[in-house]
């Protein structure tokens, strides 16, 4: 069987890695700082409760778009 010649497939074997990884750090407890960063809304009174992760969803959206700008990048 020939090897594949598209350079997606690494990637994506390496994206798999990566959340696996995350996947496990996760379950160990090491990221019990995410959804407690300074910027994310808690508000709790009596029966309301609002929970808004503004500063942790900023956090996210600033790693996918490095993640992504690098995999175009690559893939050019």
């Amino acid at each position: 069987m020939a090897a594949p010649s598209s350079p997606l497939a690494p990637l994506l074997i390496a994206a798999g890695l990566l959340l696996v990884v995350v996947g496990v750090v996760a379950w160990a407890g090491g990221l019990g700082w995410f959804g407690r960063l300074p910027g994310d809304v808690r508000y709790e009174s009596g029966n309301v409760r609002l929970y808004a992760p503004l500063a942790s969803m900023l956090v996210v959206s600033l790693v996918l778009s490095a993640v992504l700008a690098l995999v175009r990048r690559v893939l050019r």
